[in-house]
C-alpha cells in the first residue's frame, strides 16, 4: 500500500475522465493540487519547479511510451517513482512502420504523384527501379517490442531481414529467425531499407546524422517512426534525397514538434518537384487507433490503481 490516502490527479489533455474514474474511483481528482499523491501525465513537462508544486507525491504514470519529458533525476531526488505505457500502441506503431516499408518498395506514393501528369498512354509508364520485396533487405534498428513486431510483419511479406541491437544476447538472430548484424555500419552497408526502432537517450539522440546517412547504401530508404530526436538535423535528410543518395523517407516522428520550416519541410510543404512522392510525414499519429486510444487509458490508469493497492508499480523506468 501506498503510505498516505491516495489522489490521482490528471495533469493535461483529458476533459472527459470517464475512462480513468471507471477503474480509480474516489482515487480520481480532476484537479492536481498539494495532496496528489499520483500524476497522470500527457504532454506536460516534469521539472524540478513543476515537482514543488506536489509535496505529497509519490508516483507519475505516463500515458504514453516516451518520458524525455520527465526529469528522472529530479524524480528520484524526491523518491518519486516514474512509469511509463510501453506496449498500448505496439500493432499501430509497427503497421505504420511496415505500411513506409512497403511503400519504400511498391512506390505507390511515387505513382500517385506521376500518374496525374501522364498525357499519353497509362499503365506503360513504370518506375525502372523497383525490385521485387523478396530481393530486397530491411534491416530493423533496435529489436524492443515494435521492433520484433515490425521485422516479423517483414519476414511474413517475405522481406530479406536483419537487425542491429547490441543489447540483445547472442543467439537472438536464431530465436527470430532473421541475421543479426555485429556493427551499425554493417546495417547500414547492406540494407535497402532502414527502419529506426530504437528508445531516445545519450547514445542514440542525433544517431541519423550525414555520417549515418553515407553510410547507407546508394539508394535505399529510411523509415522512423520512433524517436523524433534520433534525427540530428532534417538539413542532412534532405540532401541525401536531393542527391538521390536516398530513395524514398516516411517519417512518423520530427526532431521539432510542430516542425519548423527548415530544408526539407518547406521542399514537402511546397510539394517540390524533385521530391515528389518521395517523401512521406506523419505528424507523430502512428500510435493512434480507436482501440490503442482507449488500451492506452485504461493501462495508464490501471498502473496508478496496482500501485495504489499493492505499493508495487509496473513499468517503472526511474531509478
Amino acid at each position: 500500500m501506498m503510505k498516505q490516502i491516495s489522489k490521482v490527479s490528471i495533469t493535461d489533455r483529458i476533459v472527459d475522465p470517464e475512462i480513468e474514474y471507471e477503474i480509480l474511483g474516489s482515487y480520481l481528482s480532476r484537479t492536481p493540487d498539494k495532496d496528489t499523491t499520483v500524476l497522470l501525465v500527457w504532454h506536460q513537462a516534469v521539472d524540478k519547479e513543476y515537482l514543488d508544486n506536489f509535496p505529497n507525491l509519490e508516483a507519475i504514470v505516463r500515458y504514453g511510451v516516451g518520458f524525455d519529458q520527465i526529469d528522472l533525476d529530479a524524480c528520484n531526488e524526491r523518491n518519486v517513482v516514474v512509469c511509463n505505457n510501453p506496449d498500448y500502441c505496439t500493432e499501430e506503431v509497427s503497421d505504420t512502420a511496415v505500411a513506409m516499408i512497403l511503400n519504400c518498395s511498391r512506390k505507390l506514393s511515387c505513382y500517385n504523384d506521376q500518374a496525374r501528369l501522364y498525357k499519353n498512354g497509362w499503365q506503360e509508364n513504370t518506375i525502372p527501379n523497383i525490385n521485387r520485396i523478396s530481393h530486397q533487405t530491411v534491416g530493423v534498428i533496435g529489436l524492443g517490442r515494435i521492433g520484433t513486431r515490425t521485422l516479423q510483419c517483414c519476414q511474413a511479406i517475405r522481406y530479406k531481414t536483419q537487425f542491429y541491437d547490441p543489447y540483445l544476447p547472442e543467439g537472438s538472430d536464431k530465436v527470430f529467425g532473421t541475421k543479426k548484424c555485429d556493427s551499425l555500419d554493417e546495417l547500414l552497408g547492406t540494407s535497402d531499407i532502414v527502419t529506426l526502432h530504437c528508445p531516445l537517450n545519450e547514445k542514440t539522440k542525433g544517431l541519423v546524422d550525414e555520417k549515418f546517412l553515407s553510410k547507407m547504401k546508394r539508394g535505399s530508404s529510411l523509415v522512423n517512426t520512433a524517436r523524433g530526436q534520433l534525427i540530428k538535423n532534417l538539413d542532412d535528410i534532405y540532401n541525401a534525397l536531393k542527391s538521390n543518395h536516398l530513395e524514398m523517407v516516411g517519417l512518423d516522428v520530427l526532431p521539432k514538434e510542430p516542425p519548423v520550416d527548415d530544408l526539407l519541410i518547406s521542399a514537402w510543404r511546397t510539394r517540390e518537384e524533385s521530391l515528389a512522392g518521395r517523401l512521406i510525414i506523419n505528424p507523430h499519429t502512428a500510435y493512434h487507433s480507436i482501440e490503442s486510444a482507449l488500451e492506452q487509458r485504461r493501462k495508464a490508469a490501471e498502473t496508478a490503481l496496482l500501485g495504489i493497492q499493492s505499493g508495487e508499480f509496473r513499468n517503472v523506468v526511474s531509478n
